[in-house]
């Protein structure tokens, strides 16, 4: 089987399991938080390079303040669960908003190693495509810029290429996921949503990029 050496992960569907197990919203983000780990400790037990989740966009931020808060508490906790394993964190997000958890600002700065360090993980935090692209749009000398120059400019320059991109929830787009990163990306969607999460989601998915004729465009 090939294996992939960067996977994104977009976790979505916490609020609607919330609803069907008849909580409010809000309630859903908590639950997402152990299907987290035990991703991450099957992704490490495999092999996987680097690891991307989103945690929150900033058009996320539109939602009621009950559901913001929430989520920026699991964003939190999420952090404070991997610290107990051996893992390289970086927070990527604009941490200049008041929006921004002032927990994870440390992170931001550079990436941090917990434990013995190993697998690279990426947590996307009041995340927007806008945002990452803002330097790369304001330059005005893009045309004598070099490629790896013009890397350098996104705000989420020290995330690599991604290789697979799974998607829970049953949504069919990325939703502003990284769009430089995700150009060449592989796209597997899982229709449980993401408190539902079960490791033949992982298999499965592994499986089906596997069999894909990776081209990158050649």
């Amino acid at each position: 089987m090939r294996i992939p050496n960067h996977i994104g992960i977009i976790p979505d569907g916490n609020r609607r399991w919330a609803k069907k197990a008849g909580m409010s919203k809000e309630k859903g983000y908590d639950y997402g938080l152990k299907p987290g780990l035990e991703l991450f400790k099957l992704c490490r037990e495999f092999g996987i390079k680097e690891i991307t989740y989103y945690g929150f966009t900033t058009d996320n931020t539109k939602r009621p303040a009950v559901q913001i808060e929430a989520f920026k508490k699991a964003c939190v906790d999420a952090v404070k669960m991997l610290s107990r394993e051996d893992a390289e964190l970086l927070v990527i997000g604009n941490h200049e908003s008041p929006i921004f958890p002032e927990e994870l600002k440390p992170y931001t700065i550079r990436r941090r190693k917990f434990g013995n360090g190993g697998i690279k993980v990426n947590f996307l935090v009041n995340y927007g495509w806008h945002w990452d692209l803002n330097n790369l749009l304001k330059s005005e000398n893009n045309d004598r810029v070099s490629k790896k120059n013009l890397m350098n400019l996104l705000c989420s320059c020290d995330i690599s290429r991604i290789d697979l991109i799974i998607r829970w929830g049953g949504r069919r787009r990325l939703s502003g996921f990284l769009p430089v990163q995700s150009v060449y990306s592989d796209f597997y969607v899982v229709d449980d949503l993401w408190p539902d999460f079960k490791p033949n989601h992982f298999y499965d998915a592994l499986k089906w990029y596997s069999k894909q004729d990776i081209t990158l465009g050649g």
